[in-house]
């Protein structure tokens, strides 16, 4: 007879750790499924996005200072060889307006908010932008189709910057109060 890992019907005792293989697999799968259902859930929410724009324009994680540090570099408003027109409040039509406060100078947002509603614009919602270090007020807009809004929105604000940007993806037309806004 001979003292092998088997023994007629019976089998030898088990190698130790055999165990943990399969649990590092197991952790393994885990891992990756978790990071396809979070990269999923972003896309569907619309907070990450795949394009080829510029990343500082493009990327919604682009917090609001970067997006105005790299506007004052480049031209703010609209390249056009005549000069643009801004719409009026009446023409906003179904155009979401949003007011951030880039400051840390409380109220700012809500400011900005009452100076666009005594205007005649409806501002949709208002509150703190992701950074607050943002020197210039500027207004952004998403499509070329809602300049003449921004225009028209920044007219009212007092200020002169406005830039299209995907950075804010949730409003039409952004407005980020700088530390220039004085309301």
């Amino acid at each position: 007879m001979t003292d092998g890992p088997r023994v007629g019907a019976h089998r030898g005792m088990h190698r130790r750790g055999r165990g943990w293989i399969a649990f590092a697999w197991a952790a393994l799968a885990t891992g990756v499924l978790v990071g396809i259902g979070v990269l999923v859930l972003a896309l569907l929410n619309g907070s990450y996005s795949f394009s080829g724009d510029d990343d500082a324009t493009s990327s919604p994680s682009a917090s609001a200072s970067s997006s105005a540090s790299s506007s004052s570099s480049s031209s703010p408003s609209a390249s056009s060889s005549s000069a643009p027109t801004a719409a009026k409040p009446s023409e906003q039509g179904d155009t979401t307006v949003v007011v951030l406060n880039g400051t840390t100078t409380a109220g700012l947002a809500a400011k900005g908010t009452s100076a666009l509603t005594t205007a005649g614009w409806t501002v949709t919602s208002s509150g703190n932008a992701g950074t607050t270090g943002t020197t210039s007020t500027i207004v952004y807009y998403q499509q070329d189709s809602q300049a003449a809004i921004a225009r028209g929105v920044a007219a009212a604000l007092g200020v002169t910057a406005v830039q299209q940007s995907a950075a804010f993806p949730n409003a039409d037309v952004s407005v980020v109060l700088g530390s220039d806004y004085t309301g």
